[in-house]
């Protein structure tokens, strides 16, 4: 040490006392105990290694820095993983698409259309993806009436399923989208609505539905549809009306053993027998010449894709539904081969028109336009086909009021059950019951009942509607406690049973049967047959309709100067 660097330092310590001297000591030793936070460590580590390599500051971080390693890697380690996390959740969300659904319900609010007021423009709901939607349905309540206890003796007859709890389980879920109309097509329900002790039906109503199920099994052609006798009538017409009765009873393509094969063939002849036209217009094969069989094979798709979801069945019910709609009247009806230039507005053409829009809405489809057609067809109901206190065959032909039921009905599953006519109509029928003559029908001439069953079929529907409706008046539920009665009676002991038994699946041999009508159409038993069937299962084919009105119409003056040509029943 250099002389003048030894008296800078003497003249230091001869300036601190002895007491400074020793706290300088003490807290240098302090300093060397002291216990050093891992962040104030972590900053002196890294301060040191900016050193120089041979510095003792240097040497010391390289010690705290292997010390420090454990620590490190404990905060390191997570904080990378979670950063690894969000980067990876930020790229894939980035491909995923959403899918949105929308629900259809049914039109309940009352929208007013009058001759004043144009209605708004509807906006068309975008058809949902084919997709199989599996839908819980609670079954409704339906209105018990008091009736006085009629069940017929036992019978040896089989029956569809033995009596169940009303909550059982469903094999087939119903159409779904109108509320307080879609019955429940399960066994547990055919079960409850045919054990004879609640007004509805019994043992031998369903043993008379079976027998015709079993006779249109054994009576199917190799294409899936039905032959008609003599050839007089549509084969399409008679598939479709086979469809719909087996749809009635639940048997569709994957519920039935011993029916799924005969619906699968018969729905796939209703696919294959549509076509195009040359000039585009959607028609079928083996259609009659007016077209009727075009509405009931339209209307047996549609309750088929409820049923069953078959994209192939929504797509061939699509373009028939949209050539319905399109070719409607200006006056709201339509005519023979769905000429839209006529205003004949013929109400038996109508009424399958009208039933084959109300299954298309209950099975979700909407085809552009069907909200303000269905508007336009109540309308014409109202003011073109209601004459008197009944509904008439035509605007301008006043007779036929067996067709009273036809619009009746139309009315009340398209939500007008209270509407005056619907009440007037109900009144004129009062007296009708089920028959296969025109003499059974009690109404005021023969040829207001040309068609006694054609007209039955609608009847009990309609009867059953008003009758066991929630809050039905006193008249209605007797009305149609009358009518069943003489239901439950005339048709199980009218069919023409079989000596030949048709073995199913299983090797158990059934009886088969079928009817035949006392008019003029004796030559079509698939059709007589259907009706009647359809008939004894109204118990459990549609609830009750509860809702009112679901638009409200007002009167339009008829058109004036229409000349009658054809006034033929055409069914």
């Amino acid at each position: 040490m250099s002389e003048e660097l030894e008296n800078e330092v003497e003249e230091i310590v001869e300036e601190l006392t002895p007491e400074e001297i020793f706290e300088q000591h003490r807290q240098e030793i302090a300093e060397r105990f002291e216990e050093k936070g891992f962040f104030k460590r972590l900053v002196e580590m890294f301060s040191g290694l900016s050193k120089p390599k041979n510095s003792r500051e240097y040497k010391l971080a390289v010690v705290d820095l292997q010390r420090l390693a454990a620590p490190l890697m404990a905060v390191l380690l997570p904080t990378l993983g979670v950063i690894a996390l969000i980067v990876i959740t930020a790229v894939t969300g980035q491909s995923k698409d959403v899918v949105q659904i929308e629900v259809a319900r049914a039109q309940t609010d009352q929208d007013e259309l009058t001759d004043e007021q144009e209605p708004e423009p509807e906006i068309e709901p975008e058809t949902p993806p084919d997709e199989m939607i599996d839908i819980q349905v609670d079954t409704p309540t339906i209105n018990q009436v008091d009736f006085a206890d009629s069940t017929p003796a036992p019978s040896n007859e089989p029956v569809s399923v033995k009596p169940a709890a009303q909550d059982s389980v469903a094999i087939i879920k119903s159409v779904v989208t109108m509320p307080s109309i879609a019955g429940s097509r399960n066994p547990g329900m055919i079960g409850v609505m045919t054990d004879g002790r609640r007004g509805y039906g019994d043992a031998n109503t369903e043993a008379t539905v079976l027998k015709v199920l079993w006779w249109l099994k054994a009576t199917q052609s190799a294409d899936g549809s039905w032959p008609t006798k003599s050839g007089t009538k549509s084969p399409l017409a008679n598939t479709g009306f086979a469809v719909l009765t087996y749809l009635a009873h639940g048997e569709t393509p994957s519920s039935s053993e011993n029916f799924g094969e005969t619906v699968q063939k018969a729905m796939q002849y209703l696919i294959d027998s549509q076509y195009v036209d040359n000039s585009g217009t959607v028609r079928f094969k083996g259609v009659d010449g007016n077209e009727y069989a075009f509405l009931i094979a339209t209307y047996a798709l549609c309750e088929t894709y409820g049923m069953t979801k078959n994209p192939n069945t929504k797509t061939a019910a699509m373009k028939a539904l949209q050539r319905i709609v399109d070719s409607q009247s200006p006056t709201g009806g339509w005519d023979y081969k769905m000429n839209k230039a006529s205003t004949r507005d013929d109400l038996s053409y109508a009424g399958w028109a009208l039933q084959a829009l109300k299954a298309g809405k209950m099975a979700g489809m909407h085809p552009k336009g069907l909200d303000e057609c269905i508007k336009k067809a109540i309308k014409c109901l109202k003011t073109r086909s209601f004459d008197k206190g009944s509904f008439t065959y035509c605007a301008n032909a006043r007779y036929h009021r067996g067709l009273t039921a036809t619009g009746c009905l139309a009315m009340q599953l398209l939500g007008f059950a209270d509407q005056p006519e619907v009440r007037q109509a109900l009144e004129y029928m009062k007296d009708w019951r089920p028959s296969f003559d025109a003499e059974g029908m009690n109404t005021a001439t023969p040829k207001d009942c040309a068609c006694p069953q054609y007209y039955s079929y609608y009847a009990a529907q309609c009867k059953y509607q008003a009758g066991m409706r929630q809050g039905a008046i006193t008249s209605d539920q007797k009305i149609w406690q009358t009518w069943n009665e003489a239901m439950k009676k005339l048709y199980p002991s009218s069919i023409k049973t079989l000596t030949e038994k048709v073995k199913g699946p299983d090797g158990k041999e059934h009886a088969q049967g079928y009817f035949e009508n006392k008019d003029s159409f004796t030559t079509r038993p698939v059709m007589d047959s259907c009706l009647a069937a359809l008939q004894l299962m109204v118990y459990y084919r549609y609830l009750p309709t509860t809702q009112t009105k679901a638009t409200e119409v007002e009167p339009e003056p008829a058109t004036k100067g229409v000349s009658e040509v054809d006034v033929e029943v055409d069914i």
